[in-house]
């Protein structure tokens, strides 16, 4: 239960062989299956309580964390509905660049056709640029079949800012262009425009990527991101460093919590952290970082009950992307303080993973200061998980 997104490739077909029954819902299984346990699921669900303040909450219990039948739930109920990051734009820069991935049961795959269309569909055999069944393997004998009736079956695809996000959801096929606006307001709310403000946009260029697998739920790896910077003096002192935790604040909006802070330099616009740092959440399991000219996301994408990948991605400003200089000093600085931040990170989640399978960890409580976007993710997993 991967999603490895690959790096920029072009070919005339695609040639993956995932055996999928394209008439079929590639859902379908998985749907029926759930049925046996969501009244299980359901009872844990219901042991959250969003209705109480935060300044009383008791937090999700641990089963939330731990019970693969609960993760199986949420797998249906929050991945496999709404749209979900998966990638970004340049990637698919030019005609027949595609990329592939999984998420859950699903496999996916994101083109870019002759015409320059976006499109998005379950993979499955050997398939053109519009998803049509070009070649079967190892079917001789069978009756009554057709190429045309096996064609991938389409996911809706769309585009905002930089990144590539998709919507699995059963009911709904890419039938036409979809339109940006509604798409910055189903997936980013209110918040959109804060995101171009801040320079969420398309001027960025890709630097590089890192990923780690880390032996948490992925909601751990969430919850520590959404502390409000409380465990960030104490784990991270070389990022603590270069912010002014005084100043730190959080909005909510909402599937959308953005944490911001002062920089460590006002004097240096240059500076890798420069004046203010951006840090948004988008629900479920997707966070973008930026400051100074840099800007880095981070996905948490599932890969069980106690395990995740967490895949971060590195862009800059188009200004500095001849800088040479620049960015081999600015790496230089992000390596330090961002491998240690994110092994310190690492650490600490497996570690809050383990305290969370003990016998003695029930629930716990929130600082109320500092957590509220903590408890607005927990809030809108309830909303998904028990509807």
């Amino acid at each position: 239960m991967t999603l490895l997104l690959k790096p920029i490739t072009r070919l005339s077909l695609f040639q993956t062989h995932f055996q999928i029954n394209n008439n079929n819902n590639p859902r379908a299984r998985e749907t029926s299956v759930s049925c046996s346990w969501s009244h299980g699921a359901h009872k844990i669900v219901r042991e959250f309580d969003p209705k109480i303040p935060i300044e009383k909450a008791i937090t999700p219990p641990s089963s939330w964390y731990t019970d693969p039948s609960f993760y199986a739930f949420e797998l249906d109920r929050v991945f496999y509905r709404g749209w979900q990051a998966v990638g970004y734009t340049e990637q698919i820069q030019e005609p027949r660049d595609f990329f592939s991935g999984r998420l859950g049961n699903v496999e996916f795959v994101v083109c870019r056709d002759d015409n320059g269309k976006i499109a998005a569909f379950h993979n499955g055999w050997t398939y053109g640029l519009n998803g049509e069944l070009r070649k079967a393997t190892r079917i001789s004998g069978i009756e009554d079949f057709s190429i045309n009736d096996f064609g991938l079956v389409p996911i809706k695809v769309a585009t905002w800012g930089p990144f590539v996000i998709l919507n699995m959801d059963n009911e709904i096929l890419q039938k036409d262009n979809i339109d940006t606006d509604n798409v910055a307001s189903e997936w980013l709310g209110s918040s959109s425009e804060l995101f171009s403000l801040n320079g969420v946009d398309t001027t960025l260029t890709y630097v590089c990527r890192r990923e780690y697998i880390i032996e948490c739920n992925w909601k751990v790896f969430c919850d520590n991101y959404l502390d409000g910077g409380y465990h960030v003096p104490f784990a991270h002192k070389g990022l603590a460093s270069g912010l002014s935790l005084d100043s730190y604040t959080t909005s909510i909006f909402e599937k959308v919590s953005i944490q911001s802070a002062e920089g460590g330099s006002k004097e240096k616009e240059d500076d890798r952290l420069g004046s203010k740092a951006f840090y948004a959440f988008i629900y479920p399991n997707f966070m973008i970082n930026r400051y100074g000219p840099w800007m880095d996301t981070n996905l948490a994408i599932p890969l069980g009950p106690r395990k995740c990948l967490v895949v971060f991605d590195y862009f800059l400003e188009a200004s500095f992307k001849d800088d040479k200089a620049f960015i081999e000093r600015s790496l230089a600085d992000s390596e330090k303080v961002q491998e240690n931040t994110q092994m310190e990170d690492i650490r600490l989640c497996e570690g809050v993973q383990k305290g969370i399978e003990s016998p003695a960890y029930s629930t716990g409580r929130y600082a109320p200061n500092v957590e509220k976007a903590m408890h607005h993710f927990h809030c809108l997993l309830y909303d998904n998980l028990i509807n």
